[in-house]
């Protein structure tokens, strides 16, 4: 079993959010812990990922910025956007002392989302070609992850009751053949604690993590003394 860190930041802006991954990211590169999962929501933005995504903007960008924040990221992956109702997960998790092999990871972390869909009655699935996980043909929950020396971070985000209009505004992750769905969309109205709690149980278990909760605070003043 791998001992590690709980931060829930509840609502946060995305870059007051990285700063905290990179601190999580130092400590784990340094052993002081060996993994730290962060939850959270972000008020609203896109973030594109290595693999670009300016193209997939289906309005001036400018007037995307005028509806949400903007940024290039370091995960993997497209465009993807994040708001209120979304439970975004960062896993910061050194491999090297769970297991070294990237396609284990986002397999487990995708299996974390498929089992928790499976607690409301919902089959989620997998698409070969794409990372994530699907209801049919829409997407639930995007995946975008970055290592540096096998420690992992970015993560996923799960659409709990996020409001889709926001992805009309470009082809979520370059995919241009299937949609986005959300637990709300697909009839299940359940509060957004209740199903953060069941995603960190499923995490716990799959990831075989005994995880003790730190405030913000109490991280913040951990990690300076690290």
């Amino acid at each position: 079993m791998m001992d590690g860190i709980l931060l829930r930041l509840g609502l946060i802006p995305y870059q007051e959010a990285k700063e905290i991954q990179l601190k999580a990211l130092d400590l784990v590169k340094n052993s002081k812990t060996e993994m730290v999962l962060i939850t959270l929501q972000h008020p609203p933005v896109y973030t594109i990922g290595k693999a670009g995504g300016f193209e997939n903007i289906l309005v001036s960008l400018e007037e995307l910025k005028k509806i949400a924040e903007v940024y290039e990221v370091e995960r993997g992956g497209n465009i993807t956007f994040h708001g209120p109702g979304q439970i975004v997960a960062y896993p910061i998790i050194n491999l090297n002392k769970w297991s070294k092999n990237v396609h284990k990871f986002v397999y487990s972390l995708e299996e974390c989302i498929i089992r928790l869909l499976k607690d409301y009655g919902i089959e989620g699935s997998r698409k070969e070609k794409y990372p994530g996980v699907w209801v049919k043909d829409e997407k639930i929950c995007a995946l975008g992850v970055a290592l540096k020396r096998w420690v992992t971070w970015h993560g996923i985000a799960f659409n709990v009751s996020t409001d889709l209009s926001y992805f009309s505004k470009i082809t979520p992750c370059g995919i241009k053949e299937y949609g986005v769905t959300s637990l709300k969309k697909l009839g299940v109205d359940v509060d957004l604690r209740e199903v953060e709690e069941r995603l960190i149980e499923k995490f716990e278990e799959i990831f075989d993590a005994d995880l003790r909760e730190m405030t913000k605070s109490e991280f913040l003043e951990w990690s300076g003394q690290n």
